[in-house]
């Protein structure tokens, strides 16, 4: 049996691990590439349909008493559920490139801003009016190009919600999303069991990463996180752009 293909999925799942152990998010940006190139991208998507799910269940377990605006959070995560749902139906009818590329010019477009305004804030007030509609928005374009970072990441970082406000904010929407998701994989057989049994050994990898990232983290400030997260949406932006040209 060769090992080398699982060694180097599990240095990559590790690897979205520390991602979002230190921001709460980017572990599918790292990972999912990685599982693709080793198997293939609908098993990819598959392990990581479970990951997300089990993952997030512990991660808004484990940050739910910073999630204080409970109202938004809950509208904005199912939104997202409802969206993400939309979106897998709608898979099959969407212009793949185009859409990418019109959310890679969507966050090149917030960078910019933040860059040219460093202190601009979106108010909160202004936040839990539209999040149902951002969720929305971000959960179908996870139903439909398998990514919301675009949507979502952009959206509460625009907010500058602080880390873990912004951690126990965005797990709730990626498990809602996850728990719509999974059942429509499932139906078209592309979550299988023997995906599903991968996918829990991939824990292991995944929660060392979280933990390593986690304790590097606490030694950021608010203003390195910000910066953190523009530089991870700058590298889903060039990715998304990527993808879509190629």
């Amino acid at each position: 049996m060769e090992y080398w293909p699982y060694l180097i999925a599990a240095l990559g799942i590790a690897g979205g691990g520390f991602l979002k152990g230190a921001t709460g998010v980017g572990a599918p940006v790292v990972g999912v590439p990685i599982l693709a190139m080793v198997f293939d991208l609908p098993k990819a998507v598959a392990i990581f349909s479970v990951i997300n799910l089990l993952s997030n269940i512990w991660q808004s377990w484990a940050y739910r008493k910073d999630a204080t605006d409970l109202r938004f959070v809950w509208m904005f995560a199912a939104a997202g559920g409802a969206g993400a749902m939309v979106g897998s139906v709608l898979l099959a009818l969407l212009p793949t490139e185009v859409l990418m590329a019109t959310l890679a010019g969507v966050v090149a477009a917030y960078i910019i801003l933040r860059l040219a305004r460093p202190h601009w804030q979106l108010p909160r007030e202004t936040a839990r009016r539209i999040g149902p509609s951002v969720g929305f928005f971000g959960g179908l374009m996870q139903g439909a190009g398998g990514i919301s970072a675009p949507v979502s990441v952009t959206f509460l970082n625009a907010m500058r919600l602080g880390r873990a406000e912004f951690i126990g904010t965005i797990s709730v929407f990626f498990l809602s999303m996850s728990a719509f998701q999974i059942p429509v994989l499932v139906g078209f057989g592309i979550l299988t069991l023997e995906r599903a049994g991968l996918a829990i050994l991939s824990l292991a990898p995944l929660f060392a990463g979280v933990a390593v990232g986690a304790w590097a983290a606490r030694r950021l400030s608010k203003e390195a996180f910000d910066k953190v997260i523009l530089v991870l949406l700058a590298v889903i932006a060039v990715k998304l752009l990527w993808d879509a040209v190629l």
